[in-house]
């Protein structure tokens, strides 16, 4: 088992850096263009490739916590590269996604409720409770999402670019959170714990809500979109 953990930590690093990097290329860019398909891609297969390793190095490790950030973290970012690629039409991947995210909901919620009553029987790289109840809303948030897109049969114009950009965006959030404030044991001794790491990992919600603000007001999105690109957005 311990000769796993190595290549599973090497492909989890590997993906991680190249995550962070191509979702700030893919935040900054002009929304829409090639550069910012390009680096979107780029960026879920990086994240997607990270909450597999994460889940399987969780697993390894017996880490709950772990095990349901790397779901809910993998359901997040398909579903926000799913409305990306399409969504005038759900298909079965559609209904797959929602039961991926009720599971990982129902899993968060339960793991605050354990930690909350039971707070000398987690291991230490188990959340609080609070932000245990706070993922698990994030995700129910989003279930939530998922059923609308299902009962209409499909999402288009204005609403299928707001599914994509926050679920991307709360998607490097985890990714930079994860890191700057996770990982602090990386950096120079005199950084470790300075506001200059914690505005580089909350750094992706604003910028989050820069851009639904963007959409929101855009009289680029009044009409329905054809279903496959994400519209240019200067």
């Amino acid at each position: 088992m311990g000769t796993m953990r190595l290549p599973l930590l090497i492909l989890h690093i590997v993906a991680g850096s190249i995550g962070l990097l191509a979702g700030t290329v893919a935040m900054t860019v002009r929304k829409g263009g090639e550069l910012h398909r390009a680096s979107g891609n780029v960026f879920t297969a990086a994240m997607l490739t990270l909450a597999s390793s994460a889940f399987c190095l969780a697993i390894l490790k017996s880490q709950e916590g772990n095990i349901v950030g790397s779901v809910g973290t993998f359901y997040l970012i398909g579903t926000a590269w799913l409305a990306g690629r399409r969504g005038e039409r759900t298909h079965l991947i559609d209904w797959s996604a929602l039961f991926v995210g009720v599971a990982g909901a129902i899993a968060a919620i339960a793991l605050g409720a354990y930690t909350l009553h039971n707070p000398d029987g987690v291991d230490k790289t188990t959340a609080p409770a609070s932000m245990s109840f706070f993922f698990g809303g994030i995700l129910l948030l989003a279930t939530a999402g998922d059923l609308r897109m299902l009962a209409r049969g499909g999402i288009s114009g204005r609403q299928r670019v707001t599914r994509h950009l926050w679920r991307m965006c709360y998607g490097l959030f985890i990714a930079t959170g994860s890191f700057f404030l996770g990982q602090q044991q990386v950096f120079p001794a005199f950084l470790r714990g300075s506001v200059v790491l914690t505005v580089l990992a909350l750094l992706p919600l604003p910028l989050m809500i820069y851009w639904l603000l963007r959409v929101r007001f855009s009289k680029d999105y009044r009409n329905p979109l054809p279903p496959n690109p994400v519209p240019v957005i200067p």
